[in-house]
């Protein structure tokens, strides 16, 4: 069995390790996304207006008005005093082509108090500028930047959740390769024999500092993993469930709990690159939404509302722009509603539901540490950065294993080939 696992974890490790270096970095990084995007183009963020906010309508169309090759995707319902409002925007369809227009730019920055244009970005380029920096890394963590193939744009998601899952399971495998070896069975009592598996166990949670070089790199790789397996754990259960969500987490998870279906799977597709026309507007389904909240007694303030144009339907999110960037990730309620009839589809409200549902609601929080507010968020930032280490520990451990194989091999191979003399030797 230890042989097998040593296999696997091996090359399980190795299979996934470039991944997790990348995912280990980025996530450290976009842990602050917000705080560094917004210290690195204060321009598009930082306004000096103040008074009276206008109609979030109102700015949607004059984002239109400034090109009108563009149309509103996403409008912000709520606005911060001193902060642009950011509108998310789509490419309408040349007529002469018949093909969406190329904007080169997703996302529009609007002072709330003047309508101004305070600038505009593309969250989807591949760029190192700091404008597009963030977004660059975001994407670059969840699904490498991978772009749609064979009438999917899930294709990155799909690797990284499987890289997710290796992970996951590789990790059991390594914890199975850190317990010492079965001895022969003694007559000892049972508690001096737990006792002394436990004594044998407890040099693989030490490192040995002063040893350096191979020695440290394998202590550091197996004493770290150690102690933070559990938290590995949950990041790689989490990385594995947000991506490979509808695809696998949602489905398991409906086989051993009543779960709440999501808007996606009550609503077909449309084919990627087209788009469902609504029959209703913003304003129109905002003043439904927020009746239908009312009805149901949600008291959190609207937040935003997007337009799903594969699927048809709209989606008004409930939160409060004051403190969603510095909340525990639970404080978001959705109203998904169709953008033709205006019916409500489905909706989800953070510690509301089945059991499932609220372990579902739970994934994100959890992978990003926003579950505990500011410690939690620094812990992941740092468990971004212990992820790469460990698989960098990895890496050298095969390395130099394999660099050691080689050279035993090769002088194997110098002592075969020499000449043998036969015979005896003579006397002296």
């Amino acid at each position: 069995m230890r042989a097998f696992a040593t296999t696997v974890h091996r090359w399980a490790g190795l299979a996934v390790a470039l991944f997790l270096i990348v995912s280990g970095l980025t996530g450290a990084v976009i842990s602050w996304d917000h705080e560094i995007d917004g210290w690195l183009n204060s321009e598009l963020y930082d306004t000096e207006s103040r008074g009276p906010f206008r109609d979030p309508f109102e700015l949607a169309a004059a984002v239109e008005a400034h090109d009108p090759r563009a149309r509103v995707a996403y409008m912000p319902l709520g606005f911060e005093e001193g902060h642009a409002a950011g509108y998310f925007v789509q490419p309408r369809t040349d007529p002469a082509t018949g093909k969406p227009y190329q904007l080169g730019y997703n996302r529009v920055y609007v002072d709330p108090v003047t309508a101004e244009i305070r600038g505009r970005r593309d969250s989807a380029a591949i760029s190192l500028k700091p404008e597009t920096l963030m977004p660059f890394l975001r994407k670059l963590h969840y699904m490498l930047h991978v772009p749609a193939v064979w009438g999917t744009d899930r294709l990155g998601y799909w690797i990284m959740g499987g890289v997710a899952l290796v992970w996951l399971l590789d990790s059991f495998f390594a914890l199975y390769l850190t317990t010492p070896r079965r001895q022969r069975r003694t007559a000892h009592p049972e508690h001096r024999a737990a006792r002394e598996w436990w004594r044998r166990w407890k040099p693989a949670w030490a490192v040995r500092w002063a040893a350096g070089g191979y020695k440290l790199n394998f202590d550091l790789h197996r004493a770290g993993g150690l102690w933070l397996w559990s938290l590995i754990i949950v990041v790689a259960f989490t990385s594995f469930s947000l991506n490979l969500y509808k695809e696998i987490f949602h489905p398991m998870l409906s086989l051993v709990s009543k779960t709440t279906p999501g808007p996606s799977s009550l609503v077909p597709l449309a084919p990627l690159g087209t788009r469902i026309e609504p029959a209703i507007g913003f304003r129109q389904i905002v003043a439904d939404a927020e009746a239908e909240a009312r009805r149901r007694g949600w008291t959190t303030p609207l937040g935003g509302v997007f337009y799903n144009q594969r699927a048809g339907f709209y989606n008004v999110s409930f939160f409060d722009h004051a403190t969603h960037d510095s909340s525990n990730g639970m404080d978001l309620s959705n109203l998904y509603l169709d953008g033709r009839s205006g019916r409500v589809i489905t909706s989800n409200r953070p510690w509301h539901g089945t059991a499932a549902d609220v372990f579902a609601q739970l994934q994100s929080p959890l992978h990003g540490g926003r579950i505990l507010g500011l410690p939690g968020r620094i812990l992941m930032s740092l468990m971004g950065l212990v992820v790469a280490g460990l698989s960098v520990t990895g890496i050298v451990i095969w390395w130099r294993k394999r660099r050691a194989r080689l050279l035993q091999t090769r002088r194997q191979r110098e002592v075969a080939a020499q000449p043998h003399h036969l015979g005896t030797p003579a006397p002296r």
